[in-house]
């Protein structure tokens, strides 16, 4: 797995990338013409403390791992998390983020076909 780790790289996905909404996350993608896949996981102050953060962060990038073989290749995907994810992490299962991003990844599969 190759992160984006660059502001600029971030800012250029937001801006003229695409997105999906979930009920606990948000994902912005955009081809990037490469044979990789980079990702970023963003997880706000105002979604919780640092323990909190760290697990929703743990949960996406786990998510990925499992998952990686399934995406498309060539993408820039930024996974975000939302603050209905924080409110609720310290019961918040990897099953029930996995349903939910599975929504989300569908969604974007639909749009693109």
């Amino acid at each position: 797995m190759i992160n984006l780790k660059k502001n600029r790289e971030f800012q250029i996905i937001y801006n003229s990338g695409q997105k999906s909404f979930g009920y606990y996350s948000l994902i912005f993608f955009k081809e990037n013409n490469t044979k990789f896949n980079r990702c970023g996981f963003v997880v706000s102050k105002k979604t919780g403390n640092a323990v909190c953060r760290n697990r929703l962060k743990r949960l996406f990038r786990e998510y990925y791992r499992l998952h990686e073989n399934e995406l498309k290749i060539g993408y820039d995907i930024i996974f975000v998390a939302k603050r209905t994810a924080g409110e609720k992490f310290k019961t918040l299962t990897y099953e029930e983020m996995k349903k939910d991003l599975d929504r989300v990844l569908k969604n974007i599969k639909e749009s693109n076909s």
